[in-house]
């Protein structure tokens, strides 16, 4: 079994969940606020680390990190 996130725009939504019920899929799950923003939070950090390695940005170290807090 896999699953996916998707952002489905608002205009397309009942679009969607029709094909979704046409293909007998059961489960449609949708994310509250706080579940999205984390998704997003943790999408944004991919990004980030993805350009690191691309050396197209520094990352700030664990330690300086650290001496924030």
């Amino acid at each position: 079994m896999h699953r996916f996130v998707i952002d489905i725009p608002d205009h397309k939504l009942k679009f969607f969940l029709e094909i979704i019920k046409q293909l007998g899929l059961k489960k449609v799950k949708r994310l509250s606020k706080d579940q999205k923003e984390f998704v997003d939070g943790i999408h944004d950090s991919l990004k980030q680390v993805e350009k690191h390695q691309q050396g197209r940005t520094d990352l700030q170290s664990a330690r300086d990190f650290l001496n924030e807090l």
